[in-house]
């Protein structure tokens, strides 16, 4: 079994050590964290272990790197000296935005073998989205280790490193839009007469199942969209409305604005 180490447990860390810690015994995960108190406040929830960024680099087998793309050099020049000292064989996971897995090499000074991960917040829960990339010597073996150990986080899925960011734009940030989408939905329902909380509850339950249906039937969402809307029906006028106020090309541009930026990073 694989030993786990997390240096940063922000919000997308947190998230993976969660996830880590349904299929990884939780001795054998190691958390570190800039600031001490939270690491240790995940660990007592998690009910594993608390270390630094010099001990998760001594002896992890996979060491996440869950800091911020403008923080990963930092972070890369005070582990290397100990890396490149280690015997035992590790793989760098790397979850920072607009990173390729050649920079992150570049920033480790070696050809370490790297998997690049980009995933998204509903990993915390098991529902989350979670493309990753091998570099060429990282081997079947260690690849299936690494599915195993975060299987907890829903579905992991291969993408090419070029295409990291694409899959970023809609999956990583998809869920602060979906979030926007569900608040939304809960004002317009109490604007015509919901309480909040049921207006709320109702739009996030409506997300939840309409997108388990299109996963479990394999429809399109045209199609599924199409078998709401009845002829001359209150789903249709809807429908009218998002269109004349541009919701399609608004969601478009939104992913590809998040694109952008992560590609200038």
């Amino acid at each position: 079994m694989a030993t786990l180490g997390f240096i940063g447990t922000g919000n997308m860390g947190g998230a993976l050590a969660r996830a880590a810690c349904k299929s990884v015994p939780s001795d054998q995960v190691f958390l570190a964290n800039r600031t001490v108190e939270k690491a240790k406040a995940l660990a007592e929830e998690l009910d594993c272990r608390v270390a630094d960024n010099e001990a998760i680099a001594q002896s992890a087998n996979l060491i996440f790197l869950g800091v911020k793309p403008q923080y990963m050099a930092e972070v890369m020049a005070e582990i290397c000296p100990i890396l490149e000292k280690r015997e035992s064989r590790f793989i760098l996971v790397s979850m920072a935005a607009g990173l390729t897995i050649p920079r992150i090499r570049e920033l480790a000074g070696k050809d370490y073998p790297v998997i690049r991960i980009m995933p998204n917040t509903p990993a915390a829960i098991g529902e989350g989205m979670v493309f990753y990339d091998c570099s060429e010597n990282v081997t079947k073996t260690e690849e299936k280790v690494f599915l195993e150990s975060l299987a907890g986080a829903g579905r992991l899925a291969p993408l090419a490193d070029k295409l990291m960011d694409a899959g970023s734009a809609v999956a990583g940030c998809g869920p602060a839009f979906a979030d926007l989408f569900i608040e939304a939905l809960a004002d317009g329902g109490v604007a015509c007469g919901l309480p909040r909380a049921l207006a709320l509850e109702s739009a996030a339950q409506m997300m939840l199942g309409t997108a388990k249906l299109m996963l479990e039937t394999g429809k399109h969402p045209g199609q599924l969209k199409d078998a709401v809307c009845s002829p001359g029906g209150a789903t249709i006028q809807g429908i009218r409305a998002l269109e004349e106020a541009g919701f399609r090309g608004a969601v478009m541009d939104a992913v590809i604005a998040a694109w952008e930026k992560s590609q200038g990073m």
